[in-house]
């Protein structure tokens, strides 16, 4: 059964099928420049190892060297989607380093052009983009995904979609991985972009300014009640041009990543909010169907102008809240052995808020992770965790105090929680 099948069983009647907590810590990645503007290899590596990340949203813009990838995956085990970046377009160089990356194991995926609204290409002579028409942007992914797909070293891999093609300033289908008969594009049916939709859904939007209960689960949200720059508007109706995408019911299935996702510290935002939106926003993107969450950023930019608070890290690698909390989370769910497990636990959380969430997960040692979490902006809630049957101990971790356990229950088929705005994980014995 795929991640998206399991997702929707939880919490049904009888048993609800669990997910390797692995693919859950997989999902988790950043946005970093390794060791350009600012940031050094060695501190790449330590906030890698610290935060848990399982994967770096990369590729050939700039100049770090192939071997720089290759020891940060060899000591990190991370993996690194291989995009054009901003502006770019040389497909010979993407493939040509990524035919390097593979045999080593570190690559994860392909990416398409990063924005071409902000910063638009050249390709094949034509400028696209921006204001300019997008069919030589169209062209480039389309040319991108053929050469992978034809290559016998890098065929496997995923090609994931163009970031912002929701600003599309003429209808070339960028709104489909695949585009349909009748779609009204001007490219061919039948042209294929990319295995993945492609989403920047930042967390604060003008459509949605505040901090206000159930943020992040609502920027996840792939429907077009999603009030940021999500799923819908840009492969359901495209925000600029309002050129006609998936359905809501296809968008619900579309496979899909998050390449760009965050916020800024700066009013109302505090550390401590910024750090709480951070924990649930991997959860909450996981639960709603996105298989992979890079989160801008790892480490505050230095070069550019302006409130450039976004990092788990300040400029000088001091850790804010947000990589401590993150820290703690990978690690009560940090998994060594090598088989996966998913088997079923029977629970219900009876009259679940609708600022409360849950996620079943599964050590390979068989013991079950049900996370619990809760989005509200003040205040706490009662919730009780209701167990099919009596476990021998149930522990309690709280990943903004620690790693170690606050509560153990023992011979126990019920576990109250008061669930405010952070998650809980609960341990219990398979």
């Amino acid at each position: 059964m795929t991640v998206a099948g399991l997702l929707c069983h939880i919490n049904l009647a009888g048993p609800s099928p669990a997910i390797p907590v692995v693919q859950f810590l997989d999902s988790i990645g950043a946005n970093s420049a390794i060791n350009q503007r600012g940031e050094t290899l060695d501190k790449t590596t330590e906030c890698a190892k610290y935060l848990g990340l399982r994967w770096f949203r990369a590729g050939i813009e700039g100049g770090v060297s192939i071997d720089d990838f290759v020891k940060l995956h060899a000591q990190t085990g991370v993996r690194f989607s291989w995009g054009l970046g901003s502006g770019a377009s040389d497909l010979s160089k993407l493939l040509s380093t990524a035919r390097l990356l593979a045999p080593t194991g570190a690559l994860l995926a392909f990416e398409g052009p990063n924005e071409p609204n902000n910063w638009g290409i050249t390709y094949e002579g034509q400028a696209g983009g921006r204001d300019h028409s997008w069919l030589p942007v169209a062209h480039l992914q389309r040319d991108m995904y053929r050469s992978v797909k034809s290559d016998s070293v890098l065929k496997k891999y995923p090609v994931w979609g163009i970031s912002e093609i929701g600003a599309e300033s003429d209808n070339v289908g960028l709104q489909f991985l695949t585009v349909p008969v009748n779609s009204g594009a001007i490219v061919p049916a039948g042209t294929t972009y990319a295995d993945f939709a492609n989403v920047h859904n930042y967390i604060y939007h003008p459509n949605s300014p505040n901090v206000e209960d159930n943020k992040t689960w609502n920027a996840a949200d792939p429907s077009p009640a999603c009030r940021v720059d999500g799923l819908y508007g840009e492969h359901g109706k495209t925000w600029a041009r309002h050129f006609q995408g998936y359905s809501p019911e296809a968008l619900e299935k579309l496979p899909r990543v998050t390449t760009e996702t965050g916020c800024v510290i700066e009013e109302p935002v505090t550390e401590e909010i910024h750090a709480l939106n951070i924990l649930s926003l991997y959860l909450d993107q996981f639960k709603r169907g996105w298989s992979y969450t890079a989160l801008y950023l790892l480490r505050d930019r230095v070069d550019e102008g302006g409130n450039q608070q976004y990092g788990f890290y300040r400029p000088d690698y001091t850790p804010r809240k947000a990589a401590v909390y993150l820290h703690n989370l990978t690690s009560t769910l940090a998994d060594t052995g090598k088989k996966a497990r998913s088997g079923k636990l029977s629970y219900a959380i009876p009259n679940e808020p609708n600022t409360v969430h849950d996620l079943l997960l599964q050590k390979s040692n068989g013991l079950f992770d049900l996370i619990v979490w809760s989005e509200r902006v003040s205040g706490s809630v009662p919730v009780s965790v209701q167990l099919g049957r009596s476990h021998r101990w149930v522990k309690v971790y709280d990943p903004t105090l620690g790693v170690a356990a606050q509560r153990t229950l023992k011979d126990v088929s019920a576990v109250p929680l008061e669930m405010s705005n952070h998650p809980l994980i609960l341990e219990i014995e398979g």
